[in-house]
């Protein structure tokens, strides 16, 4: 059994509109997405900005009303919130957000910050929840000094440090991290990303990653999920999407991708011209006639594309895939 099931998940927003404030239309920000996060693996969530990807993780940790679907955690869809107290769901799954300074409260200092899910859920005394502050601020690179200080007294990313030692604080079975490095500069992502991966090791942590930077989703994730309009268009493992994209718009994300050999600069722009310009010129194709993403078709037991069944047949026989 996976860690965590999402099944057919939706979130709309209804528009009101007229006289009498009728709903005349919803936004479908999530519209039928389903994957499964396995324990102790990081699923990478990817898309351009609007997709719906930040709402899908919102929607797990609890933050956003699901429309319809179902989220299963051990057996049970926690969307009911008896089951999630009774399996102290709001415990095992915490949430990295990607402004770290807006979701750090700026009149407290760090030691109260990190310290509150522990206040929440574990009946420590004063000493212990000093002790376990410093072991946090120990395991995310921070010295003791640090417990004293206020959020605005920090770099950004010194602030995201903080943000995931808040997140493991209760040692959780599932992070949610929402662009936790968009925000920073390289040296430093590779920094809080190491982290990250330093604390998985440690504590078997699962991490939903959702990123729109798909070369830093290829660092970190071995499963990915593509999403574009509220749909999935492709999911796949990291061979899967890096080498064999089938969808017009996972094709397009990976165009973007900068180019950090400067010798092949010109080569690869070219490419990205050319990527973007049938992706312009042949999008229809990858879509019906109402805008949405096709259901997902399995081509391999690793891979799942959202295409038109003539598509599906023709990557069969040209022998991109086994049929």
């Amino acid at each position: 059994m996976s860690l965590i099931e999402i099944n057919d998940l939706k979130v709309h927003y209804p528009i009101r509109s007229g006289f009498w404030n009728r709903i005349t239309y919803s936004v479908k920000a999530v519209d039928g997405i389903s994957f499964n996060i396995e324990a102790g693996e990081t699923y990478g969530l990817v898309g351009e900005s609007g997709s719906g990807k930040s709402t899908t993780g919102k929607s797990v940790v609890g933050l956003e009303k699901i429309t319809s679907g179902s989220i299963m955690y051990k057996g049970k869809d926690i969307t009911k919130k008896s089951n999630r107290k009774e399996l102290d769901y709001n415990h095992d799954v915490q949430m990295i957000f990607q402004d770290s300074l807006s979701s750090l409260n700026p009149r407290k200092r760090i030691e109260d910050i990190i310290a509150e899910p522990l206040r929440n859920f574990e009946k420590l005394d004063a000493n212990e929840e000093k002790l376990r502050v410093l072991q946090l601020l120990d395991i995310v690179g921070l010295d003791a000094d640090a417990l004293y200080k206020y959020p605005h007294q920090f770099s950004g990313g010194q602030r995201q440090r903080i943000g995931v030692a808040r997140a493991v604080a209760t040692n959780p079975k599932l992070i949610i991290a929402d662009e936790p490095v968009s925000a920073l500069d390289l040296s430093v992502q590779a920094q809080v990303l190491n982290f990250m991966k330093k604390i998985q090791r440690e504590f078997g942590i699962s991490y939903l990653f959702i990123s729109h930077d798909l070369g830093v989703v290829r660092h970190m994730c071995n499963n990915i999920a593509i999403m574009n309009r509220g749909r999935l268009v492709e999911i796949g493992t990291r061979d899967d999407i890096y080498n064999h994209p089938l969808h017009i718009y996972t094709k397009r994300l990976l165009a973007a991708i900068p180019e950090t050999n400067v010798n092949h600069r010109q080569e690869h722009r070219e490419q990205r011209l050319e990527v973007e310009k049938i992706y312009q010129e042949q999008q229809d194709k990858y879509y019906d006639k109402d805008g949405k993403a096709y259901p997902l078709v399995q081509i391999s037991p690793t891979h799942s594309v959202a295409l038109p069944e003539d598509l599906v047949e023709k990557i069969k026989h040209e022998g991109e895939v086994k049929a």
